[in-house]
């Protein structure tokens, strides 16, 4: 074997465990979200009669802890009374990737409500388009949810885990950034923290509210409410993105 293959396989051997290392696969991600209100009421009437200017873009912060296989994408705790807060929602979504399950506590017109089901699939479309977040390389991926709504996701291979804001996964890597094509709703992360978060911080607790199947529990809504115009914005809202 000649001298430059032997140095070449020394520094592969050498540099394997570095590039394996630089993997994370256990951390925390803080995302801010920006919410559109002017774009999100924009089917309620002049929603520039009753909503300010100063108030029409909400931000709300989450956190998802992860490791190899749980992850939990949480509302920030904050003892701030914010204004604006019956605006946009604040989803609790747990996942576990060995068992494909996925539970989701959604708080409805103030009643909260805890859903079982599937992770979810979404049939994404990598792209060659790249920008940074955080300091991490990210790709830009699209999905098409439906006749006009399409989501741009920007996910980074460097966090070894297929999470991301809400129920978004799928993607080879974790999703830093996510937004609907319209800018209504964005979701950046701000931090990517690694460390090993605590069982509690994975695992949901035990809840006294009814478990229902997604599917079951859109059925009862659409029955009780899907004749209102305001009922069926609330579904879509709910149910058919996010």
């Amino acid at each position: 074997m000649n001298f430059n293959k032997t140095v070449g396989l020394i520094l592969c051997f050498w540099l394997l465990p570095q590039v394996v290392s630089s993997q994370i696969i256990s951390g925390k991600i803080t995302y801010e979200r920006k919410t559109n209100l002017y774009k999100k009421f924009k089917n309620n009437g002049d929603v520039k009669e009753w909503l300010k200017e100063e108030d029409k873009n909400k931000i709300d912060v989450f956190e998802l802890y992860f490791n190899d296989s749980l992850s939990a994408f949480k509302p920030q705790e904050s003892d701030i009374v914010e204004r604006m807060g019956w605006a946009t929602t604040k989803n609790v979504v747990y996942q576990n990737s060995t068992s494909k399950t996925r539970l989701t506590e959604k708080k409805i017109w103030g009643e909260q409500f805890s859903i079982i089901d599937s992770v979810r699939k979404f049939n994404w479309k990598i792209t060659d388009s790249k920008r940074s977040i955080c300091g991490y390389q990210c790709r830009k991926a699209i999905w098409q949810a439906n006749d006009t709504t399409r989501i741009y996701a920007w996910f980074c291979s460097e966090v070894n885990a297929s999470i991301g804001p809400e129920s978004f996964v799928g993607l080879p890597g974790a999703i830093l950034g996510l937004a609907t094509e319209d800018g209504g709703i964005i979701y950046f992360a701000k931090s990517v923290e690694v460390m090993k978060p605590e069982v509690v911080q994975l695992v949901p607790k035990k809840s006294k509210s009814k478990l229902f199947q997604s599917k079951e529990l859109r059925t009862q809504l659409e029955k009780d409410f899907g004749k209102e115009k305001w009922g069926k914005i609330m579904i879509y809202n709910n149910f058919e993105i996010w």
